[in-house]
């Protein structure tokens, strides 16, 4: 059963009971699945995805066609589950809860505790996504973003890493990417770069939560990365 079976079926079980919006979703994916922590994750960052995806577009206060179509890349829904995605969505649209409650809701969802969780990063790097989808991050998409960031305890070395690699690469700081000081001896720029690969590679992704329908977010963040690492090694070879 794929992921948005799964999802499907669980909205579809807690639509009828919900009254005060997406946040009482957040709750059940916490006591639906209290005893599968794989799948809790997996429908976690789903709802985390499409719900938060709706917050961003109503505090734009437009959504462009580039926008779904980046949003369909990142979630290949199978023709039956469209209904459900798009009723999770007007759901979070509606909701007269702020974005920052819901944010604050999906961060306990964790587990870990700690700042810089991976699971919130995968969030956060998949709205970045979306929004650069029409050409740039609008200034109310950009508020947004960093607010999340904030609520998720994302610091502001990994945010302004999650930000270099969708915004202005071409003339962006290349270690900023990478979240490595420039000036550093070529060999660990090198090591840290190889370590991003391998915390990316799409195994991983799964392993921590990401669903395989969203590996696209994997396949962009990797591009960026070995960007990156190609700026900083071509400016280094004609020094």
């Amino acid at each position: 059963m794929s992921i948005w079976d799964r999802l499907g079926d669980f909205i579809t079980r807690v639509s009828s009971s919900t009254t005060s919006g997406v946040a009482d979703v957040v709750e059940a994916v916490r006591t639906v699945f209290s005893g599968d922590a794989d799948l809790r994750r997996r429908v976690a960052f789903s709802v985390a995805m499409i719900a938060l995806s709706a917050k961003m577009a109503k505090a734009d206060g437009i959504v462009t066609q580039d926008e779904v179509r980046a949003f369909q890349e990142i979630f290949e829904v199978p023709p039956k589950e469209t209904r459900n995605v798009a009723r999770l969505f007007d759901l979070a649209q509606r909701d007269v809860a702020g974005f920052e409650t819901y944010a604050e809701r999906m961060a306990q969802l964790c587990g870990s505790g700690h700042s810089n969780c991976v699971m919130l990063e995968d969030i956060l790097d998949g709205l970045f996504h979306i929004a650069k989808a029409d050409g740039l991050v609008h200034e109310r998409e950009g508020i947004f973003l960093h607010r999340i960031a904030e609520i998720f305890r994302i610091d502001e070395t990994h945010y302004e890493s999650i930000l270099a690699r969708h915004v202005n690469l071409g003339a962006g700081d290349p270690y900023v990417v990478l979240g490595i000081e420039r000036g550093k001896p070529f060999e660990e720029v090198r090591k840290r770069y190889r370590k991003l690969v391998s915390d990316n590679h799409p195994d991983r992704l799964i392993a921590r939560g990401l669903p395989q329908e969203f590996i696209k977010i994997a396949t962009t963040r990797v591009a960026a990365i070995n960007a990156a690492y190609e700026m900083i090694e071509r400016g280094l070879r004609h020094a």
